[in-house]
């Protein structure tokens, strides 16, 4: 397991200046969960990971390994969202999903926004009943460029926020 990535200040400087009004606009098709009901909202900040391997054209290329990231609720953190993908409170719920949607960041360098649908459970906290996850509100977490040394390792910073919700 990585160390969890330390919040870069110049990480929130955009979603202070925009990130809040992407939150007033409706949410893409692809990735809304209409008749959900929101449990948790939290701000998340850390890495996204890459590896390099070879692709079926034997090319080196960056894929996608895991995240990092601290959940913060206003100024507590809250919990850890880790590889699976994994979230986990300080309350001891956690739960893991699998993407079941996507729609483009606001920028190419932003990893896409997500809609994920939960297939375990652990705990009995806030995050018990929790049906769906959306990352929505993303900055940053694309690595672009070559790689040139398979197995290399190389992680990218991002911020987005973790909407939990429960079916009505």
């Amino acid at each position: 397991m990585r160390p969890i990535a330390k919040a870069t200040p110049f990480l929130l400087l955009p979603l202070l200046a925009g990130g809040a009004n992407a939150a007033d606009k409706p949410l893409p098709a692809a990735i809304a969960a209409p008749g959900e009901t929101v449990v948790l909202k939290v701000h998340g900040v850390g890495m996204q990971f890459y590896d390099c391997k070879a692709g079926s054209d034997g090319k080196l290329a960056w894929t996608f390994n895991s995240p990092q990231a601290t959940l913060t609720n206003g100024s507590k953190i809250a919990g850890y969202h880790t590889e699976g993908p994994t979230w986990e409170l300080t309350d001891g719920s956690s739960i893991t999903a699998k993407a079941v949607g996507n729609a483009p960041g606001k920028n190419p360098n932003d990893v896409p926004w997500l809609k994920l649908a939960v297939d375990t459970h652990k705990g009995s906290g806030l995050l018990s009943h929790v049906t769906t996850v959306q990352r929505i509100n993303t900055v940053g977490g694309v690595l672009k460029g070559s790689c040139d040394r398979e197995k290399a390792g190389e992680g990218m910073p991002y911020s987005a926020d973790y909407v939990f919700l429960r079916k009505s």
